[in-house]
């Protein structure tokens, strides 16, 4: 565990932990809810430099952020980074789950490791991040599941990517009900291509370039546009939206 300044459990201010947040969309996220006042737990999966660097540029800009490396498939690591968030900060009142992979794989018997990585990753990591979030989340907070619009696209070799975050979606529509009662929301954000490293990894120069054509607004999104949405719906104004995905896409899909 890293950490900047960190500060009382007593102290007011919120907390949020956001899982993959040692880059791309997660790192975005982090860095625009350190702005918009919360402290945060930045979790990273292996690469501790690019974690220190997200809790260095938090507490150079005047926040308080704190790095804390788990695995979201393991059930003892996500125990782990919930129980170092309430002992570095007290109650948590947000958790934004970003940590994703995007394999690229054929339905075909012999990708089924493809599909297996997938899946640990991307569904049940989700359902143990959200499954101690429903926990540990106090009343009126929030959470958010990071999904994808390419579930309404159907590209050939998405089938384990696709199919994992379609269970993230149905996981957050069925947390929203089961957290009735302690005014929590729960939705998910399904960004449309995103200029990040996951989503440039493997693409040729023209793939890219066809994806830049395909939204309406005819770019590539960048994590700051989803990092807003998120902001939005972890603040005030977004108290009334619950049990939704908001597909944050340029009109992609």
């Amino acid at each position: 565990m890293n950490s900047s300044n960190p500060t009382p459990a007593s102290s007011p201010v919120r907390t949020a932990i956001v899982t993959g947040a040692s880059r791309g969309i997660g790192r975005a996220i982090a860095l625009r809810l350190a702005a918009d006042g919360f402290r945060i737990v930045v979790n990273y999966a292996g690469n501790a430099a690019k974690a220190d660097k997200v809790v260095a540029a938090i507490g150079a800009a005047g926040g308080q952020a704190i790095a804390v490396q788990a695995d979201v498939s393991q059930p003892d690591d996500v125990q782990r980074l919930f129980a170092t968030a309430i002992e570095s900060f007290g109650a948590i009142g947000a958790v934004v789950h970003a940590a994703g992979i995007m394999p690229s794989a054929p339905i075909a018997p012999e990708s089924i490791d493809a599909f297996d990585r997938a899946v640990s990753t991307n569904l049940r990591g989700a359902f143990l991040v959200l499954g101690h979030a429903a926990r540990q989340v106090q009343a009126g907070g929030r959470i958010v599941a990071v999904s994808t619009s390419v579930i309404a696209k159907s590209f050939p070799l998405y089938g384990p990517y696709i199919a994992s975050k379609a269970g993230v979606e149905g996981l957050a529509r069925v947390l929203a009900n089961e957290v009735r009662g302690r005014n929590i929301t729960v939705n998910a954000v399904a960004p449309g291509p995103v200029a990040t490293e996951l989503f440039m990894d493997g693409k040729t120069a023209e793939q890219i370039a066809q994806l830049e054509k395909a939204a309406p607004l005819e770019r590539l999104g960048q994590p700051e546009d989803i990092a807003r949405v998120v902001s939005f719906l972890l603040g005030a104004d977004g108290g009334w939206v619950n049990g939704q995905i908001v597909r944050a896409n340029g009109g992609f899909a």
